[in-house]
């Protein structure tokens, strides 16, 4: 039996996992918060120093944590960016995930290429506010002093990995990491240093990308570090999915990712095509406006949490008497309406009742998902098992309406550290090539997640009425939208 660790550094907290390398049992675990400052008006600070994340991993691998550890995985926030000087030091603090500073460099970047399209069939996405091309144009535009010094561009997983290696000469990464930059392809596999120079104003090196079982080196004391990925391609791993799958998971926003043979190009910019750990392909489809919908919600009917919203949801029936709720109350991303607002239909005196509102609601926030299940649907995505993640899957109102509007079988895993439990297997794999007891195209087949299987049986029909009602009312106050 070998032992090896898998290490997720979020935005607010460090977590390991120990596991037996063969079936993924969990041995041991740890945590530790990142001991980060808010910035005035409280939340998440958009400049970190990454040596934080360092002082949080060391806190949670005390008390001899990995004592026979033979490799680790590293998973990390996504979309941050570390610039580095020519001598490996940092030339500012790094920019994470929840920077919103970088709008208008985001719709500069656009124009500059020549619209949504040219960056779909570049790079297989189209800027976003949290990407880090488009935070490197913010740095260009804003602290020019820093972009002219910054000379390497790592991100928070490989900064981490470069860190426990000691600081070698050969920086890495890998696809699923790459793919989120905006300046690798998944489709050709190579970067577009083009567009790094369109954004910083002059060429960067970027990290070498190695395979998914590949491992990016070994440490003085002989441990293995594999390749590292992204917090989303990690739980992804974690959690086992493989084709037919499609991953929906419930935060303020919403996010719908499935396992595809290829990458997309979608010109709209809908769908983002992002590479997965294992080889294959992740396309992504984002909604703005997922569990702030019921939150809204709850705070008009003046209930005081989400379980009291799903209690008073479930005293209403499927279609909620007639109410639909398009939920956009922040504009949306799909469909692609950032001005927009939220609509309330069917209003009657029989349907206006807190119950009926509350059901809306919960269907209101599911149909939108269900529509960017449909973008990849409609793009040859096979989709036959829905996981749902997040809190609000453990809603009674959530778990007797998500079935029959997906239109197919749920499974909502039991609560669980994924994305650490993906880079332990990661870990593994990359030890068992090491070994030679595993084919580089296979990983370990480690024992699939806990679950509730939920199935649409004889709800789909009256599922698919209520969806069609909200397409309907989509349909008549956003024409063509989607």
């Amino acid at each position: 039996m070998g032992i090896v660790a898998g290490l997720d550094s979020s935005p607010d907290f460090t977590r390991i996992v120990v596991c037996d390398s063969d079936t993924g049992a969990v041995l041991r675990q740890g945590y530790a918060p990142h001991p980060l400052e808010s910035p005035e008006g409280g939340g998440r600070p958009a400049d970190v120093d990454p040596q934080a994340w360092l002082l949080s991993l060391g806190e949670a691998a005390g008390g001899g944590l990995l004592e026979g550890v033979q490799a680790i995985g590293v998973s990390a926030q996504a979309n941050s960016v570390v610039p580095l000087d020519a001598q490996g030091n940092t030339v500012r603090p790094a920019m994470v995930g929840g920077d919103k500073r970088s709008q208008v460099a985001a719709a500069d970047l656009i124009d500059a290429l020549g619209g949504r399209e040219a960056w779909a069939q570049a790079v297989g996405s189209v800027p976003q506010t949290a990407q880090p091309v488009t935070k490197l144009r913010w740095l260009a535009r804003s602290e020019p002093e820093a972009a002219a010094r910054t000379a390497v561009l790592l991100q928070a997983h490989d900064w981490l990995v470069w860190q426990l290696l000691g600081r070698p000469a050969r920086r890495t990464t890998d696809r699923g990491g790459a793919s989120g930059t905006g300046y690798w392809s998944a489709a050709t596999g190579g970067y577009r240093p083009d567009l790094v120079e369109l954004a910083l104003g002059h060429q960067a090196m970027l990290p070498e990308v190695i395979g998914p079982s590949d491992a990016a080196g070994t440490t003085p004391e002989g441990l293995l570090i594999s390749a590292g990925t992204g917090e989303t391609q990690a739980a992804a791993f974690g959690l086992g999915i493989g084709l037919g799958d499609a991953v929906v998971s419930l935060g303020a926003s919403g996010s719908v990712m499935a396992v595809h043979t290829e990458p997309l190009v979608d010109q709209s910019g809908m769908i983002t095509a992002l590479a997965d750990a294992t080889g294959m392909h992740l396309p992504v489809v984002t909604t703005l406006n997922a569990v702030r919908t019921l939150r809204g919600t709850a705070e008009l009917l003046g209930v005081p949490d989400l379980e009291s919203l799903s209690e008073l949801a479930m005293k209403s029936t499927p279609g909620s008497h007639g109410l639909v709720l398009l939920p956009y109350l922040e504009g949306e991303r799909t469909p692609n309406l950032p001005h927009t607002a939220g609509t309330l239909a069917g209003l009657r005196r029989e349907s206006m009742k807190p119950e009926h509102l509350a059901r809306a609601a919960f269907e209101g926030m599911l149909c939108g998902l269900a529509d960017a299940l449909d973008v990849l649907r409609l793009r040859g995505v096979d989709v036959r098992r829905v996981f749902l993640l997040g809190a609000a899957a453990e809603l009674p109102a959530v778990q007797a309406a998500a079935p029959a509007l997906f239109g197919t079988q749920v499974v909502v895993p039991q609560p669980a550290d994924y994305a650490a439990i993906g880079s332990a297997r990661q870990a593994a794999w990359a030890l068992g090539v090491s070994q030679g007891t595993l084919d580089p195209r296979t990983p370990p087949a480690w024992q699939g997640a806990v679950a509730q299987v939920l199935e649409p049986g004889e709800e789909l029909a009256v599922g698919q009425a209520v969806r069609q009602q909200f397409v309907s009312v989509r349909e008549q106050t956003h024409p063509g939208a989607l």
